[in-house]
């Protein structure tokens, strides 16, 4: 059994409750209120801008040119593509790009993406990867499962499915699942324990934010 099969099966009863919360069962029966998908799009807009940090650090921390050059090109997808195309699905539910400029990061997603962003800058490449992998894997496994049902009515919804569940999506999970294997083929008892207890707070941190997008959160003070 690999690293990440074994992470996986630590991880499975935290990544099969996320399939379980009323989000993502609202987000496959399109039941799920658009004001609390709106949320969701709000703090995720905010979250990439975190996230590609991760894959800045990711280039910078590459043992060799093929991964650096790997991370470089996501990072500039992120940026580049991706965020401009989060804006314009943001539109389609009344979010303007000003607004998502503006909103303010719930505590969720500060400690998640501080969380991210210090064990890339902190730990070595193992860690990053563990640390990142719930996010870019977890999506693929939550939308490929919502896929095996019927889609949702709202096309919007049934889109979200279909762009996590997509083969791009989960080639690039693959890729990074392969790279924590390499980077992490020899390690301690100690450092893989660290590796598990990074990968299940992340993993722990998903469920969290689409509890957050559920309930709605703010700064108490």
């Amino acid at each position: 059994m690999s690293l990440t099969d074994e992470l996986f099966e630590t991880a499975k009863p935290i990544w099969d409750a996320q399939l379980q919360h009323p989000f993502v069962t609202g987000l496959a029966n399109g039941s799920l209120e658009i004001e609390r998908f709106s949320r969701w799009v709000l703090q995720d807009y905010l979250y990439l801008k975190e996230f590609a940090r991760v894959f800045a650090w990711a280039a910078a921390k590459s043992d060799s040119l093929a991964a650096m050059s790997w991370y470089a090109k996501v990072l500039d997808l992120t940026l580049n593509t991706e965020m401009a195309l989060h804006r314009a699905y943001a539109e389609r539910f009344g979010i303007s790009a000003a607004r998502l400029e503006e909103e303010t990061m719930w505590p969720t997603t500060r400690a998640y993406t501080d969380f991210l962003v210090r064990t890339a800058a902190d730990g070595d490449m193992p860690d990053l990867l563990a640390t990142l992998l719930p996010c870019a894997w977890g999506y693929v496994y939550v939308a490929r499962r919502l896929a095996q049902g019927a889609a949702p009515p709202d096309e919007r919804y049934a889109e979200w499915i279909d762009q996590y569940a997509s083969d791009e999506f989960a080639d690039a999970a693959d890729w990074l699942k392969a790279e924590l294997n390499r980077t992490a083929a020899v390690v301690t008892p100690t450092k893989k324990q660290r590796l598990t207890e990074l990968f299940l707070t992340s993993s722990r941190y998903e469920w969290q934010f689409w509890e957050m997008c559920w309930t709605g959160e703010e700064w108490g003070v």
